[in-house]
């Protein structure tokens, strides 16, 4: 633990999706002193995210979905184009990846690849991500995905050429971190 951080005290402002949390601290400064702070915390618990790649057909997989903060934020249709992801619930983010890629896409995965753990927002968000990518081929779908009803899921799921996708990114068509850092990660690393 950090010898320069005590924790004062914890409220819960809202237990009713995921905990938001304010945290009263002290925080103690380069130059000796301490200061008390006080920060709001959401706790949503861990993910894991997938990009799926297919060499052959220089193809990936991807998915369209209504996300409520995007369109707050200005996305005029809320609809997110981004990798397959979800909450590791009380599964280790292999077995979460896996079963995510079934639900959303219809693809059944048995290999997958970590390639980073990340926060994606730490100044507000406790949430890590485990970000993975894997192979597929045609014969690997085995239902047509979309995501489950009683999560009120609602998903499309997109095979696009890998270059098309790439160029999304400076389009603006994908705005989301994990999605451009997976893309990034396929081309760095010449897999597609």
């Amino acid at each position: 633990m950090n010898n320069n951080i005590n924790i004062l005290q914890t409220d819960i402002l809202s237990n009713n999706w995921y905990i938001l949390k304010k945290v009263t601290y002290e925080y103690r400064m380069k130059d000796g002193s301490v200061q008390v702070q006080q920060r709001e915390a959401y706790d949503r618990g861990n993910g894991a995210a997938i990009l799926l790649y297919n060499t052959n057909q220089q193809t990936i997989i991807l998915t369209r979905q209504f996300r409520l903060p995007t369109y707050i934020n200005g996305n005029e249709t809320g609809m997110l184009i981004e990798v397959c992801a979800g909450l590791l619930d009380a599964d280790n983010p292999e077995d979460c990846i896996r079963r995510e890629t079934e639900e959303e896409t219809g693809y059944k995965v048995s290999e997958v690849k970590k390639v980073y753990e990340v926060y994606m927002s730490p100044g507000s968000v406790t949430e890590k991500l485990y970000l993975f990518i894997a192979a597929y081929e045609p014969q690997m779908k085995i239902n047509d995905g979309g995501g489950l009803e009683h999560e009120q899921e609602n998903i499309e799921v997109l095979e696009l050429p890998f270059e098309k996708a790439f160029q999304m990114i400076p389009t603006g068509e994908i705005q989301d971190a994990k999605t451009i850092m997976l893309l990034q990660y396929l081309r760095l690393n010449s897999i597609l």
